[in-house]
């Protein structure tokens, strides 16, 4: 075999490599997903049944963590990739440390809805919980789904559409603890609902954040900590405001 060929066979089994590795992170993707709309309806149900497989699974999503952050390793060591292909492994190392975190906040609500299957409902049967986590839901299918497809555009409105999570929490919020205030026998309720709308909301910023390393990995630019605005201006390939010599 001449040293073409040995160049050759080495790049497409480098390049599988990386396939490899963006398809472990969409199954991660997947599942996390799956995770949140599970916790959701368990809670929303009172389906305890459910409730504990969210949380089981919590430990498959830890070990997919540790298995692809292993394999990027392996191929930074055996590669060291440069330029986009770095960028690639570092987006990945990120994007599976905020998928694991959507993973234990997915926990987090499955066991509020195993507390909360044992005492009164509301009138309402968390009907508002349901529209914030279906929001929620959307917004991580969005975040992988873009990651998927390396697509800018759908990364930024994606990050936009959790300022109204944030909005849609903060109501939530105001709602119920006006009823803890009106009758303190729901206190105990409320407290449970509080906690896994506040889980909830934190999906939809680690949601952001995937969608903030789309961007740096196809534009090679950090837009953490910048507005929306100025990221979208990032996405589009130009300079944000403020930045230009």
């Amino acid at each position: 075999m001449d040293q073409s060929s040995l160049s050759g066979h080495y790049l497409e089994k480098y390049n599988e490599e990386l396939e490899t590795l963006r398809r472990r992170v969409l199954n991660m993707g997947n599942l996390v997903e799956r995770q949140v709309a599970n916790a959701v309806k368990a809670l929303t149900t009172a389906d305890t049944a459910l409730a504990d497989e969210v949380i089981q699974e919590d430990v498959r999503v830890n070990s997919m963590e540790v298995a692809i952050d292993e394999h990027c390793s392996e191929i930074l060591a055996r590669h060291q990739p440069a330029a986009s292909d770095l960028r690639f492994i570092l987006a990945i190392i990120k994007t599976i440390t905020d998928l694991e975190r959507i993973g234990d906040q997915a926990e987090r609500v499955a066991r509020m809805a195993l507390h909360l299957a044992e005492k009164d409902r509301p009138r309402n049967q968390y009907g508002d919980v349901q529209a914030l986590g279906d929001k929620v839901t959307q917004l991580v299918h969005n975040a992988v789904d873009a990651f998927a497809r390396l697509d800018v555009d759908a990364a930024v409105a994606t990050a936009r559409e959790d300022v109204n999570v944030d909005r849609d929490y903060e109501a939530v919020m105001r709602q119920h603890i006006t009823f803890m205030m009106e009758d303190p026998r729901t206190i105990s309720r409320a407290l449970d609902v509080v906690w896994a709308i506040r889980a909830l909301e934190r999906v939809g910023d680690h949601s952001r954040n995937m969608c903030e390393y789309v961007i740096y990995l196809v534009r090679g630019k950090d837009v953490r900590h910048i507005s929306l605005d100025e990221m979208e201006q990032v996405a589009r390939g130009a300079e944000p405001e403020g930045e230009s010599q």
